[in-house]
């Protein structure tokens, strides 16, 4: 090789390193400017919410789970329709395999932020967002909250979140018993609106204000949009005991004419040892109209519940139910029968825990009324028996 050549092929090298250098700091001062831009607005944005935009990659503050409920249950009413009795939105499907509620859960928490986001599916969302739009229907929750204060425990949340009403959620695993309570099937288990939250120092204390769309709505159904309002206060004395009050105020009218509801929502429960206890009482009242759609009075309902469970060992528990569910004149449950609803029941159920993620459960239920308000094929009894077995599945 002459000299010629070796100056051209050392003079091509040069040149290739020369322009990775010069790409390479372009790269670097690009590279630096987006990265100084970043933090310029993370920095005019807030403080906290730079903490926490970082922290958000930390595994503790991030998490996500998933569920899945899938059962049988048998109605020996044996309903052609294989739809159980209309007050029922949970397990509703007679003599198929079906799946109750499964959804896939995103959460953050940080020291002055929170979010959730879940998307669910099941014949829980099907029966309970029915009325919802078309868009909302897949919605399990979907809120973000932020911390009013450094110094209290005071929060301020908006979206879609659980119910602050009942000891009982659609989340299966968290209840006592298989099926849900009738108290809580016509209770709202979800609401949407804003919330104001405080919880003491020493957990003992926990109070929430709330604006909502409605009872159990996502989107407000009201032609004058009037607001509806909740309260809730939890009192916990000792780690065993646990007293709550909610209560749920608004305008259930679907037309200009009011049609006030009021509804308190008391439970205590009770955990020592292996016995646990729930006692719950519900009173609901709303304005009624006459046959001239004027105001006459007001019509009242009411239902005691009671839950005991047992818990055998770490895999074998057992938990007994009674209650009853009074609504002669169908504010919330109506039936066209003399005595309206007037229903009591009891379920007895046995749960196995085959690991920490993995739950089966079977109940076996029975309900009473006054008048003849359950399908027994092609004509109504007054009494319907069913028995419910279902797997959950807790990622």
């Amino acid at each position: 090789m002459g000299y010629a050549e070796r100056n051209h092929i050392l003079h091509s090298i040069n040149g290739y390193f020369c322009s990775m250098q010069c790409f390479s700091l372009q790269f670097f001062q690009v590279f630096r400017f987006r990265a100084l831009l970043m933090t310029g607005f993370l920095i005019i944005g807030s403080r906290t919410f730079a903490e926490d935009t970082v922290r958000i990659i930390q595994k503790d503050r991030f998490k996500v789970t998933s569920y899945l409920e899938a059962y049988y249950s048998y109605d020996f009413g044996k309903p052609e329709t294989k739809q159980r009795p209309s007050f029922f939105y949970n397990h509703t499907r007679h003599n198929e395999l079906n799946m109750n509620l499964g959804f896939v859960k995103g959460s953050y928490s940080g020291k002055a932020t929170r979010a959730n986001l879940a998307l669910m599916a099941g014949t829980y969302a099907t029966n309970n967002l029915a009325v919802e739009p078309e868009w909302a229907r897949n919605i399990f929750e979907a809120n973000f909250g932020t911390r009013m204060s450094k110094k209290h425990n005071l929060w301020f949340d908006a979206g879609v979140f659980p119910s602050h009403i009942g000891f009982e959620s659609a989340v299966g695993k968290d209840c006592y018993t298989l099926t849900r309570s009738m108290v809580a099937e016509n209770t709202p288990y979800y609401e949407a609106g804003l919330r104001f939250s405080y919880t003491s120092k020493n957990d003992k204390w926990y109070a929430a204000l709330l604006s909502l769309n409605g009872w159990q709505r996502i989107k407000n159904p009201n032609i004058n949009k009037s607001p509806f309002y909740g309260t809730q206060v939890i009192y916990k004395p000792t780690s065993e005991l646990l007293l709550n009050h909610s209560s749920f105020i608004g305008n259930m009218a679907s037309d200009s004419l009011p049609l006030w509801r009021y509804y308190h929502n008391f439970y205590v429960t009770y955990t020592r040892n292996k016995v646990s206890a729930v006692f719950g009482f519900d009173h609901g009242m709303q304005v009624k109209r006459d046959s001239l759609n004027k105001t006459s009075g007001h019509s009242f309902w009411f239902t005691p519940t009671i839950i005991l469970k047992y818990q055998v060992n770490r895999k074998f528990s057992g938990a007994l139910r009674l209650e009853y569910f009074k609504d002669e004149e169908g504010v919330v449950i109506a039936t066209g029968t003399p005595n309206g609803f007037n229903t009591y029941g009891y379920s007895f159920n046995l749960d196995y825990i085959l690991s920490p993620n993995f739950m089966l459960r079977t109940e076996a239920r029975g309900l009473g009324s006054k008048d003849k308000i359950f399908n027994n094929g092609k004509s109504t009894e007054s009494v319907n028996y069913f028995v419910t077995t279902c797997l959950i599945i807790s990622m």
